[in-house]
């Protein structure tokens, strides 16, 4: 571990007589506490348990992902009994089985890639902890961010030529949310996504992202990733008109303008030692304007 600054890191393996299942290594996170909306009232009813099913499932595997006392090893292991639970090859996974259940039930089974992608992203983060380049953090997202837009929309039966528009938009909730986190991802799991090229040019260390305070060089890393986030969003900012489903696009308003917020506030303010999340009523403020620009556009 590098620096002073930097919070002792172990990893210890759980040794069990049984074989770990993902409900072993929960976090207890759920829907309410992510920092953007998961089937919110603004979803159709009649889409909402399907996307929770898939919330659900995606939630699970990144708990196994992130459980800092099972070993690489072990988590590996139920991340491949979570795929083979949503092909239909085992029943061992619950909210695998439930998810493929509920796709079958639907006529959505072509939806499974979607979770198949997640989990690639997920078997990453169990064995990935630095990417070298921007072009290496967008891959990682392509499979960590992008699925989740991607299945909604499906659900949605919207129409495919919309990827791009949401692939901007999800990357850049992804990288809000490592950026937020960037201190405490490091510290808890020797994880950095900020890549090392960004990093280098400025000067900054790993360290750096294990003090209270960021210093300047990490200050200007942490910059340079926001306003290249910036530029994703710019990218997805025709995306909620361009959804045909109306509840659905007031929802991703809403969604790219607290994402437009938060970057702003990642690029003025220091996510190691201030308020980078929004409290609800900031929220709600963002969120009223986001919906009735959509509705009455």
């Amino acid at each position: 571990m590098e620096g002073a600054c930097a919070s002792t890191y172990r990893s210890v393996s759980i040794k069990t007589q049984n074989k770990l299942n993902a409900a072993a290594l929960v976090s207890g996170k759920g829907h309410q506490d992510e920092n953007f909306p998961v089937a919110s009232f603004l979803i159709s009813p009649e889409y909402r348990p399907i996307i929770m099913a898939f919330y659900q499932f995606a939630r699970q595997a990144d708990d196994v992902a992130d459980n800092v006392t099972a070993s690489k090893k072990d988590r590996l292991s139920v991340l491949e009994d979570m795929r083979s639970s949503l092909t239909g090859e085992s029943q061992s996974e619950p909210d695998a089985v439930i998810l493929r259940q509920t796709l079958l039930t639907h006529d959505l089974e072509h939806t499974i890639t979607h979770g198949l992608d997640l989990l690639e992203a997920f078997r990453r983060d169990v064995s990935v902890n630095r990417y070298e380049n921007w072009d290496a953090l967008m891959d990682y997202c392509r499979y960590s961010a992008s699925p989740v837009g991607r299945f909604v929309l499906d659900v949605h039966k919207e129409s495919r030529n919309l990827w791009p528009l949401n692939d901007a938009l999800c990357t850049a909730l992804q990288v809000i949310n490592h950026l937020q986190d960037c201190g405490k991802d490091y510290r808890m799991m020797n994880r950095i996504y900020i890549p090392n090229d960004i990093m280098e040019a400025v000067g900054a260390t790993a360290a750096d992202l294990g003090c209270f305070h960021a210093s300047l060089a990490l200050r200007q890393a942490i910059e340079t990733t926001a306003l290249k986030t910036q530029s994703l969003l710019k990218r997805s900012s025709g995306f909620s008109a361009a959804i045909h489903d109306r509840r659905l696009g007031v929802e991703v308003a809403v969604i790219q303008r607290l994402a437009e917020s938060l970057t702003a506030c990642l690029i003025k303010h220091d996510p190691l030692s201030e308020r980078v999340h929004h409290n609800k009523v900031e929220t709600l403020g963002l969120a009223f304007v986001a919906a009735a620009g959509r509705l009455f556009s």
